[in-house]
């Protein structure tokens, strides 16, 4: 069996993640003894041995949903925002004035990969409430290395996950210094928790909620952790998938 929890598994997250997920494999009485963090993340969200895994939205409603179960969305406690769901900061290098328009038309945004909800669809739909959309294009990786490209002047803006932005800059302010987020896209639901079409995904979502519930308080506050939502199937799939870059 598999369990991957590694789409907000940074450095000074990983003890807090490997006790949150003996607390859902101690409330499931079974699972695997570890957490997987060295595979890729597409043949485990695939995987007939997936237990538990954490994906991005727009994976999920592009390839995902007829292959897997939903367990729930995790939420994040996010400011202005609905339970469960989540929103980017576009970000520009502190001093740079110029306006999301003008970035749109004559700047360089970067971005991590195409199937991703926060950092390429999100900025998508918010340049495209605007009447714009990305001229230039750099494809980074991970927020971290678009956050570096803006940094060191290769990309002029960027999407960051905002819950990504938060727990970086709580832990580590210097990683962000030096960026401005001037304005954030609409929210949009999380990154769904998702298991196997064969495993039972409600006792899975009970196990994960008491989970949480019985996490010390500073494990929670590491992982931004305030309880599971259910976030129905067809919510996500209503999100339009935007065009590649």
């Amino acid at each position: 069996m598999i369990a991957f929890l590694g789409m907000y598994d940074m450095p000074h997250a990983a003890a807090a993640y490997d006790r949150f997920w003996s607390a859902i494999r101690g409330e499931l009485g079974h699972g695997p003894d570890h957490l997987t963090r060295s595979a890729e993340p597409w043949p485990i969200w695939q995987s007939d041995d997936l237990l538990l895994a954490q994906t991005c939205g727009l994976p999920y409603r592009a390839r995902l949903y007829p292959q897997v179960r939903l367990v729930g969305t995790p939420d994040y406690g996010l400011r202005d925002c609905p339970q469960g769901y989540y929103y980017s900061y576009i970000v520009r290098r502190s001093g740079d004035r110029r306006s999301i328009r003008e970035l749109a038309r004559a700047g360089t945004i970067a971005f991590n990969e195409p199937l991703s909800q926060s950092g390429w669809a999100a900025p998508v739909a918010h340049l495209g409430h605007l009447g714009l959309r990305p001229g230039e294009t750099m494809q980074t990786g991970s927020h971290l290395e678009s956050a570096r490209a803006v940094l060191a002047g290769h990309a002029d803006y960027a999407a960051i996950d905002a819950i990504t932005y938060q727990m970086w800059d709580r832990a580590e302010p210097q990683v962000f210094a030096g960026l401005e987020a001037f304005t954030r896209t609409d929210p949009t639901p999380g990154l769904p928790l998702i298991t196997s079409a064969t495993q039972d995904a409600k006792k899975i979502a009970r196990a994960v909620t008491r989970a949480i519930d019985t996490l010390p308080a500073e494990d929670r506050e590491i992982l931004m952790l305030n309880g599971l939502v259910q976030i129905p199937q067809s919510t996500y799939r209503a999100i339009p998938i935007p065009r590649m870059p």
